[in-house]
């Protein structure tokens, strides 16, 4: 697959020797994800791997979450690679919340290009140069920007977190209203 060209201000893609980065802007909300579907599903049947930079987004509700783990499977059941770049705290919040880690895998990526429009993210160095980010596997991080888990801070009103207790086990007895 090649570079495809669009006039899309929302989605930039670069593509080379079956390596394709799809980069995101604006709002993923409900409209967007509407507009963009269709073109990410072309790109996952497509794609050997596939990176989704998200790190241009302004906003990023459920469905565009929704978008982003259904791409993220449809990619993984193929047996293709898939990358997330996201290095924005409130979405890998939303990420680790919603239990998607496991699914979407976000990294923070490479820094930021001088011009966002002609970056290739991912792509082989035509040189043969190793990456010289030398990005860890995303597998082996739990959260790969170390922001701690929202349990491990104080609760903002003071009060205390609950805790969980052992269920006693023991013989079921029936409540009145039930029969025995």
């Amino acid at each position: 697959m090649q570079l495809i060209p669009r006039h899309d201000p929302y989605l930039v893609v670069h593509s080379a020797d079956g390596l394709t980065v799809a980069a995101l802007r604006g709002e993923l909300d409900l409209v967007l994800v509407r507009h963009l579907r269709p073109e990410l599903d072309a790109l996952v049947r497509e794609s050997d791997a596939l990176t989704v930079d998200i790190r241009r987004l302004s906003f990023c509700d459920a469905t565009g979450l929704g978008l982003l783990a259904h791409c993220a499977g449809r990619v993984h059941r193929r047996g293709a690679r898939w990358r997330l770049l996201c290095d924005q705290p409130w979405i890998l919040r939303l990420i680790r919340l919603t239990a998607l880690t496991d699914v979407l895998h976000p990294e923070p990526g490479p820094p930021d290009f001088p011009d966002e429009a002609d970056a290739v993210v991912g792509l082989p160095d035509p040189l043969g140069l190793p990456d010289p980010l030398g990005l860890p596997d995303p597998l082996g991080l739990p959260d790969p920007l170390g922001l701690p888990d929202p349990a491990d801070r104080p609760d903002p009103l003071g009060l205390p977190r609950p805790v969980a207790r052992p269920v006693p086990t023991g013989p079921v007895v029936p409540l009145p209203s039930e029969p025995a």
